[in-house]
């Protein structure tokens, strides 16, 4: 196929960064988001320490994860099914409301001093639960606040900014408060942010939308509806696969931060946070960038070269004893993931109808957060066998054995992708996705 021309060649232009943001529903739910997260990540970098803080163990840092993220492998498929039928709006206002009692409930036990670890893994695990249905509920609740598929690409790009800006924030705070305040406290506050959110999504107007699917339908049978229209299209199938294997081998090594910044860059909880923050950092600038581009054209080989970028700074890292080499490596290695995620993320949204839009989206909800616990517990199998570093190492040259057969085979994507986002009536900007437009995958 031949290349772009000048004419339709992506290009950075900033006047576009913030075009989803005329929808007031979408600013509401992205300014409580903000404050919500900020929390979310304190709440993460707090827990990983504890846990560390009581155990010494990391293994048991790859259990909490795993209880946290298991949910999602076993139940997200079911909630895509749930978000084809039921009130999406509902549906991430419940889950906002849960996480948030959780939140609450692991403040009030380890501010009483009575969270064993079994307590730990519990809340975690509960955790796990509610946000496997609130993730494929949250995804595909944002062409509503959108009003259509126009903004969407912008709309995530700038949910990931959101993401990442508290990713920033969120830990470093966390680093600071851990030794001031208690990872109790932090906990607490974590819990108190979710107000934020809650009160935003009250405060929506939107408009009746009738669910394309009837609570009749046998949920077994929708479901496997789903994985077919997933599998039977290769693009589709392509994305998921390296999505899987990027979450099983590379997305862990935040598993491993507390022991790297211990034990091989012999730092405490404040190199913890700076680490964690330089993560922030990196994603936040791979979402921004995103944002930024006046056309989707050329995601595809976005993903991949995203991808060859994320496990370069893995590998890179493995071999790293210095902090601030450390830190750039894995703002690196961060830039990278967002950027192949959230390009994975723009091309599936705008690819699908609304009919199987949550169930395209709780797959990639197992794909991306799915995999997770299995690789937290791989690495924290590896980590204690094999070392931090010789960990980072396999997950690094893993990820870019996936990356490099993606792009080998991106030209067979572009020609099955080709007719699809026509079909579908999206906007021409839209169309050039992939490799450049757009036929319905097999249903």
């Amino acid at each position: 196929m031949a290349g772009p021309t000048t004419r339709d060649a992506p290009r950075l232009d900033p006047r576009q960064a913030l075009r989803a943001l005329r929808h007031r529903n979408f600013r509401l739910f992205l300014a409580g988001q903000i404050i919500s997260v900020v929390g979310t990540w304190m709440q993460s970098v707090a827990l990983s320490w504890y846990v560390y803080r009581l155990t010494r163990a990391p293994f048991l840092l790859g259990v909490v994860g795993f209880a946290s993220q298991i949910p999602s492998t076993l139940l997200a498929p079911f909630a895509g099914v749930w978000a084809d039928r039921l009130n999406r709006h509902r549906m991430v206002l419940a889950t906002q409301a849960l996480s948030m009692v959780q939140a609450l409930v692991l403040a009030g036990l380890v501010l009483a001093n009575r969270a064993p670890i079994w307590a730990i893994v519990a809340l975690s695990l509960f955790l796990g639960i509610v946000n496997a249905a609130d993730v494929p509920a949250r995804q595909s609740f944002l062409v509503e606040m959108v009003n259509g598929k126009e903004d969407l690409a912008n709309a995530i790009a700038l949910n990931s900014s959101m993401f990442n800006a508290a990713r920033f924030v969120g830990p470093s705070i966390a680093g600071l408060l851990i030794g001031v305040v208690g990872e109790g406290v932090i906990f607490l506050l974590n819990g108190l942010s979710y107000l934020a959110v809650i009160g935003a999504l009250l405060m929506m107007k939107l408009e009746p939308r009738r669910a394309p699917l009837t609570r009749n339908e046998p949920v077994l049978r929708t479901l496997k509806a789903g994985i077919v229209y997933a599998a039977g299209f290769s693009p589709i199938r392509s994305i998921l696969l390296l999505c899987a294997l990027t979450s099983l081998m590379g997305i862990s090594y935040n598993v491993l931060l507390p022991v790297l910044s211990t034990e091989v860059l012999h730092g405490g909880p404040h190199a913890f946070g700076f680490l964690t923050a330089a993560t922030g950092v990196g994603a936040l600038a791979g979402a921004v960038t995103l944002a930024a581009r006046s056309t989707v054209r050329g995601l595809g080989r976005v993903i991949g070269v995203s991808s060859l970028i994320f496990s370069s700074g893995l590998v890179l890292l493995s071999f790293s004893r210095n902090l601030w080499l450390s830190a750039a490596l894995l703002l690196m290695a961060a830039y990278g993931l967002m950027v192949q995620m959230a390009s994975s993320n723009t091309i599936l949204q705008t690819l699908v109808e609304d009919d199987m839009r949550g169930r395209i989206m709780s797959l990639y909800t197992v794909a991306f957060m799915g995999m997770i616990p299995i690789g937290s517990l791989l690495s924290g199998f590896l980590g204690a066998r094999i070392g931090t570093t010789q960990t980072l190492l396999v997950a690094g040259l893993s990820c870019a054995l996936g990356g490099a057969l993606f792009l080998r085979g991106l030209p067979t994507l572009r020609r099955e992708i080709r007719p699809v986002y026509a079909k579908l009536g999206i906007i021409p900007e839209v169309a050039t996705g992939l490799q450049g437009a757009t036929q319905r995958p097999p249903s």
